[in-house]
C-alpha cells in the first residue's frame, strides 16, 4: 500500500490485513468512501473468520517467541522506532487521514498525525519508569518477609478503535499495550482503515517482530469485529466508540470474563456564569461544539449560561458558527470537514429535524451547505445552535454526535449543576467562571471523568482519561493504561 503526500493521489488505494508479519490481500472487498464528495479512494480487504483466527494464533506465537519477556528496554526501544519512522513519513499519514475523514488540513498535521507520533514516545518513557512495588512484612517469629510485585502481560489484545480520530485514538491503545509486552491484533473502523494500514506497513518495515502488531478490516457483527471480541484466544479488549457497541462487546466478553478497557460516548455540558471571561468562554465553547464537525466524544452539546448574559452568548456563539467555513480538506480556507459518512449524516439530520418537532428554536444551521459542484454528494451539515427545548427533550438527552449544541438559561449554581449532571452519560464538563472558588467548587460535583476549568481539550497525557455512566468504564493515560495492560503478580518471599 502506497501513500502520496497529495490528498488529490488517493483515489485507488487497497487497504489489506496484517497478519503474522504478512500482507493479506485476498478476500472480499469493500469501498472506503470520501465523506468530502462521495467518491472510492480506497478498496478494504475484509478479514473473515478465518483470517482473525490466524491474526489471534499470529498474536499468541509472538507472546511465546519471547516478545513479552523482553525487557522493558527493549520493548520502548521498538516504540521509538515506530514513532521515527511514522515521522519521517509523516505527510503519509497526513494524507491518508484526510482521505479517509475529510478533516482540514491544518487540523490533521496540528492533531492527528503529532498525537499519533506523541503516544508512541510518550508511552515509551512512561514504561521505563513504570515503578513495580515492595514490602517489608513483620512476622510472628521476628523474621519477616518480603512482598514484592511483578508486571506481567496480559497476552492477546483485541483493539477497537472509532472513526473520528483513527490515528490518535488507535495510538493511544497500541503503545501503552506494546510497551507492557502484549500483542494486539487490531480491528479500526471501517469507515476509516487507511492511518491503521499504514501503521502495519511501518511496523513491517521496522522489522518488528512478527505477529506483534497484527491488523484485520471489517465491520461489527458477523464480521471481523464480532470475530475479534468473541474469540477465546484474546486475553483483554480495549475499545473506543458508541455505548451501545460497547454494551454489545461486554456481552461477547462476559463469556471469558476478560478485562475491558470503554470510553464511549458522551453528551457533555459546559456552564458558562455570568462572571466568566466572555470572548474565552464564547471561543472556548464554540471550539468544544464544533472541532472535527462535533465529532469528539468530548465535544459540547449541552450548555448551561447563567440568564444575565444568556442572549448576549448566543448572539456571540452564532457569529462563530456562520463564521466557519465547510469545504475540501487541502483548501486553507476550510474550517470545517464533513461528517464521517452520508449515513452518519442522516442520523445528525434527523435529530436536527426532531429538535424543530420538539419546539426548539434553530438560531443558525439546522441543515446542509450547498456548493454547487461534486461537494454536494459528500457529508456535509450546517453547524447548528438551538434553544428553546425542555431538559427532557431527547435532542438535549441522546448524544448526537455532530456540529450542534443546546443553550439553556440558567439562574442560580444549584440549577446549573443539576442539569449539567442530569444525563445518562458522564466524560466531560467544562465551566467557564472568574471566581476560582466557585470553579474549584463546582468542578468536583461534576458527574464526569474530566472536569475543565476556562479551556477545554487540554490533556496531560499522563492524567487518568475515562468516563463514568454510560462513558465508559476503566481509564486510559499514564500509568492507568500501562496498568490495564499488565497484570500484578505478587511474591512472597519468607525471609
Amino acid at each position: 500500500m502506497q501513500h502520496s503526500p497529495d490528498y488529490a493521489d488517493h483515489k485507488a488505494t487497497l487497504i489489506g490485513n496484517y497478519v503474522g508479519g504478512r500482507f493479506v490481500t485476498e478476500g472480499v472487498r469493500f469501498d472506503d468512501v470520501s465523506p468530502v464528495d462521495g467518491t472510492i479512494h480506497a478498496r478494504v480487504v475484509e478479514a473473515d473468520r478465518t483470517l482473525v483466527d490466524q491474526a489471534v494464533s499470529a498474536a499468541r506465537a509472538a507472546i511465546d517467541a519471547g516478545w513479552g519477556q523482553l525487557s522493558i528496554q527493549e520493548r520502548v526501544t521498538w516504540l521509538r522506532r515506530i514513532a521515527d519512522r511514522m515521522e519521517q513519513r509523516f505527510d503519509d499519514f497526513v494524507a491518508a487521514e484526510m482521505a479517509d475523514t475529510g478533516k482540514p488540513l491544518a487540523l490533521v498535521r496540528s492533531l492527528d498525525v503529532p498525537r499519533g507520533i506523541a503516544n508512541f514516545r510518550i508511552f515509551a518513557d512512561l514504561a521505563v519508569g513504570f515503578q513495580e512495588e515492595s514490602f517489608r512484612t513483620p512476622t510472628p517469629d521476628g523474621r519477616g518477609a518480603l512482598n514484592y510485585t511483578v508486571q506481567k502481560p496480559l497476552g492477546v489484545v483485541a483493539v477497537i478503535s472509532p472513526w473520528n480520530l483513527p490515528l490518535l485514538l488507535m495510538t493511544w491503545k497500541v503503545a501503552p499495550a506494546l510497551a507492557a509486552g502484549n500483542a494486539v491484533v487490531v480491528k479500526p473502523s471501517e469507515e476509516t482503515p487507511a492511518t491503521a494500514g499504514l501503521l502495519a506497513e511501518i511496523c513491517h518495515e521496522i522489522g518488528l517482530p512478527p505477529g506483534v502488531f497484527n491488523l484485520v478490516n471489517g465491520f461489527g457483527p458477523n464480521s471481523a469485529g464480532e470475530f475479534l471480541t468473541s474469540h477465546p484466544g484474546v486475553d483483554a479488549i480495549t475499545f473506543t466508540g458508541e455505548s451501545t457497541t460497547g454494551s454489545a462487546i461486554m456481552r461477547a466478553a462476559a463469556a471469558t470474563v476478560k478485562p475491558i478497557s470503554f470510553e464511549l460516548g458522551g453528551k457533555n455540558a459546559a456552564i458558562v456564569f455570568a462572571d466568566a471571561d466572555f470572548e474565552a468562554a464564547v471561543d472556548g465553547t464554540a471550539r468544544s461544539t464544533f472541532l472535527n464537525c462535533g465529532q469528539v466524544c468530548l465535544c459540547t452539546e449541552r450548555v448551561y449560561v447563567e440568564r444575565p448574559i444568556f442572549e448576549r452568548f448566543v448572539d456571540a456563539l452564532r457569529l462563530r458558527a456562520d463564521a466557519l467555513v465547510p469545504g475540501r480538506p487541502d483548501d486553507p480556507k476550510t474550517t470545517m470537514g464533513p461528517l464521517i459518512s452520508t449515513g452518519h449524516r442522516e442520523k445528525v439530520l434527523s435529530y436536527y429535524r426532531l429538535a424543530i418537532e420538539e419546539g426548539a428554536t434553530v438560531v443558525t444551521g439546522g441543515g446542509v451547505p450547498h456548493f454547487g459542484d461534486d461537494r454536494d454528494a459528500g457529508a456535509f451539515v450546517q453547524p447548528t445552535i438551538l434553544t428553546g427545548l425542555a431538559e427532557t427533550a431527547r435532542c438535549v438527552k441522546e448524544e448526537i454526535f455532530g456540529p450542534v449544541c443546546h443553550v439553556t438559561p440558567f439562574d442560580d449554581e444549584a440549577d446549573a449543576i443539576r442539569m449539567a449532571n442530569d444525563t445518562r452519560y458522564g466524560l466531560a464538563a467544562a465551566i467557564w467562571t472568574s471566581d476560582l472558588a466557585r470553579a474549584h467548587r463546582v468542578a468536583p460535583l461534576m458527574e464526569t471523568g474530566i472536569a475543565w476549568i476556562n479551556t477545554w481539550f487540554l490533556r496531560d497525557l499522563r492524567t487518568p482519561f475515562g468516563g463514568v455512566k454510560l462513558s465508559g468504564i476503566g481509564r486510559e493515560g499514564g500509568r492507568h493504561s500501562l496498568g490495564f495492560y499488565s497484570e500484578p503478580m505478587t511474591i512472597c518471599v519468607k525471609l
